[in-house]
């Protein structure tokens, strides 16, 4: 009798989405938006500190091209606000087991 060996198949879904949460910095862009809600570059960029702007500014794009967060200019200012979408929010379950996993299995210590 012959043993079946099975094959794992990458999901072209899970791979996508997890090249977009994957990419650096933006998991951390996605927290700061669901924890303090909409913000402006400025605000985003103190956030996730250890982003240069360059690259901030390219993420914030990409993201807004996968429709996870928009880009909206009031009227009565000239600078953009950047806030999560309802594909964005729906992230929120995710992000909220990620930071229990985190703190389950690494200490402040871990982190440095």
């Amino acid at each position: 009798m012959q043993k079946v060996i099975e094959t794992y198949v990458q999901c072209p879904r899970f791979e996508k989405t997890f090249g977009i949460l994957g990419r650096k910095w933006n998991g951390l862009i996605i927290d700061v938006l669901l924890t303090e809600g909409p913000q402006r570059f400025r605000d985003l960029a103190n956030k996730v500190d250890k982003c240069s702007d360059r690259v901030l500014v390219e993420r914030l794009k990409e993201l807004e091209e996968e429709g996870l967060l928009e880009r909206v200019i009031y009227e009565d200012s000239c600078r953009p606000v950047y806030s999560l979408t309802e594909r964005g929010e729906n992230l929120r379950c995710i992000m909220d087991e990620l930071h229990d996993w985190a703190k389950k299995w690494y200490t402040l210590d871990d982190c440095k």
